[in-house]
């Protein structure tokens, strides 16, 4: 399979509002997971860059959702545990073609009345982003050419 872009949610405990991760981390997985393993050496892939993000722009993305009326909240750290670890893995297998969608796990916004309807609207935005002409899918997306292309993007529009 070779699929357009590899779309993850994960359950955010304490959440205010769906978070957008751009980056997954290789190192610092110290904590065990329910079956009580943690990774050889505390991180992901042997070798592997410290950081790698997304070809997704979730900056842009996110302020696009909440300029909608969105809760929506931007990060570039998804934490040191599995949906980390997961993101992390497919970036460095898929080449940047992921994204990562932390939900909150209570409250109003962990209804499925509310929830259902805006993860429709992100991931049908996610995917228009995708198909614009400008943007790019070749190869990895490091940290410093996403900070660029957000600084450019936004300090000249």
């Amino acid at each position: 399979m070779t699929p357009k872009v590899v779309i993850h949610l994960g359950i955010a405990p304490g959440a205010k509002g769906i978070t957008l991760e751009q980056t997954g981390k290789n190192h610092g997985y110290k904590d065990r997971d329910v079956s009580g393993l943690c990774p050889d050496h505390h991180c992901c892939i042997e070798g592997g860059p410290e950081r790698l993000d997304s070809i997704i722009n979730m900056r842009s993305l996110s302020k696009l959702l909440k300029s909608m009326g969105l809760d929506v909240i931007y990060s570039r750290d998804a934490g040191r545990y599995l949906c980390d670890f997961v993101y992390y893995y497919s970036l460095y297998r898929g080449k940047g073609k992921a994204a990562l969608i932390h939900v909150p796990a209570s409250g109003s916004l962990a209804s499925l009345e509310r929830l259902v309807p805006q993860l429709q609207t992100i991931i049908q935005d996610l995917l228009c982003q995708l198909d614009r002409p400008a943007h790019t899918t070749s190869g990895y997306v490091d940290s410093k050419q996403v900070e660029n292309t957000e600084e450019n993007i936004f300090h000249h529009t």
